[in-house]
Parts: structure tokens; C-alpha cells; sequence
């Protein structure tokens, strides 16, 4: 995708020469005291970036990193601690770990905390990353306190919870510029990957993105493994900056202050994270200066400790009840200076071998406990034609769409997509077996473009060299929505959100095609639209198109064929007039009184 890598190579330009520019003002003409600020503010982006990775772009607000950073600076600190001090500091230290300790440099020492940061994401990454909301980031933080117990405890290693000293100082913003650049770009880059959009769409709606073939799990493991790199590196340069440290330095203050600084920029984009660490380290460094009491104005301020996070605190409600996004919002600086061009449509949208295709259910049901939901249920959906699937409230249609997708595995029966039964493969391997559907409640990836939430689908099925942004732009003008390709999807008018679901699906070139009740909610004019958008998606790329409608009038004009549902079970099935006229349906419909009447 060579158009995301040329806007993320816009983006870290925008962001690399304001540091670049600031740590050669600091250390040319400014006071030594502002130079070590702005050394220890680098640090901080680092170690805040390395955070935004995985909180910014998953959703999940991560308690851990600052876990990573101390673990970056015990690694870095035992290989770079001064030799003379190593058998009175650390005399117990295990003889192959001594063998190895003291006396590396700063670089040395940085790839050793990059080892030991990456070995433990990875370990914790791999349970972690199974996760989501509220559960995951209970479990950053438990990773945070088994990181600070374990430094504690490893008194032979880490000093217990003394202090840590011996190691070489030094770290200016020349040493530092090089590892926030690094971490800058890395995360920059990777969130205009296919990868960081991906998991960009899971933190906005994680069923969408497993239907449009967004491996979660395995996105969230890379984030995380990435972000505790950038963290780990952050924690080596720290503990150099300060000479000594304990494992407490690395615990619950570290962390307000890191969060702090991610939320008041704004988690979702590199320039907030970079941003709002400025904001952050800046007031630190004022209200610090006042804590010890002071005169400001002519007025005398008593001794006032805790102040710094006091004031920190206030800032981050004001900033949240003003600005939910943070100060940056949700797009890059870069962004909205350097707005990309229009993409113009490339290709096709066809489905493979979509003549060839096969959508069969074979005696599916499905239980949840006591409830019988689905019970012996057999249709086949057959390529270049439209069914229907209706019933009464309650008659398990959605549980039948979520059957055929693979979200809900039946409890007996089969469903063979091209011969595949969805139930054996993970729910978002079914959409690039030739499947796309929609929701019963409109489900987009709502703070992100119109083009990217069709990109995410197309970045699934796109070939090597193919440009998947290409192919999105070519489902959007199926559905004509291709001059609002910009826009975010949350702005656009309700009839215009079902068809972008419709064009999202349509990017993972499908065979079939699962709409949960694509009418609900519009108007006559939308859903004659719908109507004309789901017939040119039938006759020009020979879909078989399964529609789930609690409007009959719609069913009976658009499909060619249809089953019928009633507590859980198929009660009848065939052309739109025989199912008209079917005494059976009718009665399940009205009631056996009023049938009869």
C-alpha cells in the first residue's frame, strides 16, 4: 500500500523536525537545566509512544507499560554498570549473569533492555492479547504489579527494593533524540499499516472487523510486543538519565504521569502522544517549582507538596469535559496539512469463481442452555440469486445469519461455504472463504473514514502489489458513495451508513452475500435506493445474496427465492407467490384465528 506508506512518511517529517529542532536549541542555547528537561521530555516520548501502540490503536487503556520501562532499565542497568562496584553492590548476582555484567555501554545496555522487554511482551502478550475492554486492561495493570513484586523479590539481581546505583550518566537530548525518533516513527508508520488499520477498526467495533477478516488477536500482539519495545527502550534511557533508581520509580506515579501525558494530547494519534507529553512535562517542571513554596507576583506561596499531581489531575477533567479526543483530537497533525489525494478507483469488484459457489445449510440448530433456537434447518443459497429469509419476531434469523457466519457455531448441522464448514475455522477466516454480511444494528468503524472502513475489508483479500485502497474506492462507487469517501462514517446520513456496510462487505470480493435486515429503519426513497443497489449487485457480479427483512413488500419484489422461519424451525420455502399464498406462513404471521377468518 504505497499511498499509506507516503502519508506516514509525511507524518513523521511533520513530527521528527520540531524534535530535532528542540534538542538543538536546548543544547546549544539554552541553560544546562533546560537542556536535561528537554532530555528527559525525549524520554517521556518514548515511553509514551511506546503506549499509544497499543492503547491508541486497540482502545484498551494500558496500566503496564510503564512495567516495560522498569524492565528496560534493569536490563540495560546490569550490563552497563560500573565493574568496580559490581561485587559490592551486587555480590550475590548469579554467576552467569555476572559473567555478562558491567561495564557495556549506553548502546550495549539499550540492546539488552530491547531483549528483555521483547521476551516479556511476548510471554504476556500471547494470554493478553485474547482480551478486550475493560478485562485486558485489569490485565495490563496486573502486569504492572507482577513486574514491580518480581524486581522486588529478585533482591540477588535487582537490589531488592534499595537502590539500584553504579550505572554510567550521561543521557543528553542528542544521546536521547535518536531513540524517540526511532519510537516516532515506528509508531507513525505502523498506523497506517494494514495491520494498525486493522486494529484501528477493532477498537471501534470488534465484531465488524472479524467480519471484514480482521485477525484481533493477533493485531493486539503486535501492538503489544511493539509498544513494550519503545516502552523498554524509554525505561534504558531513564535509568541512565538518573544514575539511581528503585523499582518504586517505575510503579503507580510513573504510570498517572505516562497515562496522563497520552490522554490529555489524545490516545488515538501519534501527535497527541507526542504533543501532550510537552504539555505534561512542561506544567510538571512549573508546579514542581512551586511545591517548595514560593512568590509569585509579589505574593508568597506556602509549601503546598503534591501539587504537581493535583494539577495535573485538574488539567486532565477540564481537557476531558471539553475535549473527549484530547487536545489533538483523532487525526494526525500531518493529516489535516497534508490531506491526501483523491484515490481513484483500480480493478473490480468481482467475486472468485462466484458461478462455482455453494452456500448450503445441512440440519443446523442451535441451543443457548434450555433455549432451542434453531432446530433442523436446510436451505441452500445459490449464486446470482436472492433469498430471502423471514419469520416472525423470535424466529431465529439472526441466530441463523450468525450460524452461516461462523460467530455462532450451530449446536448440530453443518454450514459448507465452497465446501468449508465455517463451524472449524476461526470466524475471521469465513470472510475471505468467499462470505460478507451486514448487521441487524448498523455496525461501522464510526471515527474512521468512509474509504477506511471499506479499506479494512479490502486489505483482507487484496493480492500482492494489488492497491486495496483502490479496491475500496471501487465497491464505494457500487454503492455511489464515492464522493464522500473522506468523510467520517459516524457524519453520514442513516440511508448512507447501510450502504457503506453493504460496499464494506463487498470489498472482500464475496460469493454470498448475509444481509441483517438492510431496510430497517429507512424511508420509501432509501429503500428503493437499496432495492436498485442490491439488483445491480446480483446481475453485474453474480453474488447470491441470503436477505433477512422484516419488510415483505421488499422481500417480495426483490428476492427469487424464499425461506421461511418460526420458532426456530422451517416451515416452509419456494418462490415469492407460493410463499404468498402459503396458509401455513400466513398463520404464523396473523395468528390461527384471524387465518382461518
Amino acid at each position: 500500500m504505497p499511498r499509506i506508506g507516503k502519508q506516514a512518511v509525511k507524518g513523521c517529517l511533520t513530527l521528527a523536525l520540531p524534535l530535532i529542532a528542540l534538542a538543538i536549541i536546548a543544547e546549544f542555547f539554552m541553560p544546562a537545566s533546560y537542556a536535561r528537561l528537554t532530555a528527559l521530555y525525549l524520554i517521556y516520548v518514548s515511553a509514551v509512544v511506546g503506549m499509544q501502540i497499543y492503547s491508541g490503536n486497540s482502545g484498551i487503556i494500558s496500566f503496564g507499560h510503564a512495567g516495560f520501562m522498569a524492565l528496560g532499565a534493569y536490563g540495560s542497568a546490569l550490563l552497563t554498570i560500573q565493574t568496580s562496584l559490581l561485587s559490592t553492590s551486587l555480590p550475590n548476582l548469579p554467576q552467569w549473569l555476572a559473567a555478562i555484567a558491567g561495564g557495556h555501554s549506553l548502546w550495549i545496555g539499550m540492546l539488552g533492555a530491547l531483549a528483555v522487554a521483547g521476551l516479556v511482551a511476548v510471554l504476556f502478550g500471547l494470554p493478553l492479547s485474547r482480551l478486550s475492554g475493560s478485562a485486558a486492561s485489569i490485565a495490563t495493570l496486573g502486569f504492572l504489579v507482577i513486574v514491580h513484586v518480581t524486581l522486588v523479590a529478585s533482591a540477588d539481581i535487582t537490589r531488592g527494593s534499595q537502590t539500584f546505583f553504579g550505572i554510567p550518566r550521561g543521557v543528553s537530548a542528542f544521546v536521547a533524540l535518536p531513540v524517540a525518533l526511532i519510537a516516532v516513527a515506528l509508531a507513525r508508520i505502523y498506523r497506517d499499516t494494514k495491520g494498525g488499520l486493522a486494529l484501528r477498526a477493532a477498537r471501534e467495533d470488534e465484531i465488524a472487523a472479524r467480519a471484514s477478516g480482521v485477525n484481533v488477536t493477533r493485531e493486539r500482539f503486535i501492538a503489544w510486543v511493539l509498544g513494550g519495545l519503545a516502552s523498554g527502550a524509554a525505561g534504558a534511557l531513564l535509568a541512565h538519565f538518573l544514575g539511581a533508581f528503585s523499582p518504586k520509580d517505575f510503579y503507580f506515579n510513573l504510570t498517572f504521569l505516562l497515562m496522563s501525558m497520552l490522554i490529555l494530547g489524545g490516545m488515538t494519534t501519534v501527535s497527541g502522544a507526542v504533543g501532550g507529553t510537552a504539555l505534561i512535562v512542561v506544567m510538571v517542571d512549573l508546579l514542581r517549582g512551586l511545591e517548595g513554596g514560593s512568590e509569585v507576583l509579589g505574593v508568597a506561596l506556602p509549601q503546598m507538596f503534591g501539587l504537581t499531581d493535583v494539577g495535573v489531575g485538574i488539567v486532565i477533567l477540564i481537557v476531558m469535559y471539553r475535549l473527549r479526543d484530547g487536545l489533538f483530537g483523532l487525526r494526525e497533525v500531518d493529516e489535516r496539512l497534508f490531506p491526501e489525494a483523491k484515490v481513484t478507483a483500480i480493478g473490480a469488484i468481482e467475486a472468485p469463481s462466484a458461478g462455482k459457489a455453494s452456500l448450503e445449510v445441512h440440519g443446523v440448530g442451535r441451543r443457548f442452555a434450555g433455549l432451542v433456537a434453531l432446530e433442523n434447518v436446510s436451505f441452500t443459497v445459490r449464486p446470482g440469486l436472492v433469498t430471502g429469509l423471514i419469520g416472525p419476531n423470535g424466529a431465529g434469523k439472526s441466530t441463523m445469519i450468525n450460524a452461516i457466519s461462523g460467530v455462532v457455531p450451530p449446536s448440530s448441522g453443518r454450514v459448507l461455504l465452497n465446501g468449508t464448514d465455517t463451524a472449524k475455522i476461526a470466524p475471521h477466516k469465513v470472510p475471505m472463504r468467499g462470505l460478507g454480511r451486514t448487521f441487524q444494528n448498523i455496525r461501522l468503524f464510526r471515527n474512521l473514514s468512509v474509504l477506511e472502513n471499506v479499506t479494512v475489508a479490502a486489505d483482507s483479500v487484496a493480492q500482492s502489489g494489488e492497491d486495496s485502497r483502490a479496491l475500496a474506492m471501487a465497491a464505494l462507487n457500487v454503492v455511489d458513495l464515492q464522493d464522500l469517501a473522506e468523510r467520517p462514517a459516524n457524519s453520514l446520513p442513516y440511508g448512507a451508513q447501510r450502504r457503506l456496510e453493504i460496499a464494506r462487505a463487498l470489498a472482500l470480493r464475496p460469493s454470498f452475500l448475509l444481509l441483517d435486515e438492510p431496510a430497517a429503519g429507512m424511508n420509501p426513497a432509501e429503500t428503493d435506493a437499496l432495492i436498485a443497489v442490491l439488483q445491480k449487485i446480483r446481475s453485474d457480479f453474480g453474488i447470491g445474496l441470503l436477505v433477512v427483512e422484516h419488510d415483505l413488500k421488499l422481500i417480495m419484489r426483490l428476492c427469487d427465492h424464499i425461506v421461511v422461519l418460526n420458532k426456530g424451525e422451517m416451515i416452509a420455502e419456494g418462490t415469492p407467490e407460493e410463499i404468498r399464498n402459503n396458509a401455513t406462513v400466513i398463520e404464523a404471521y396473523i395468528g390461527k384465528r384471524r387465518a382461518a377468518a
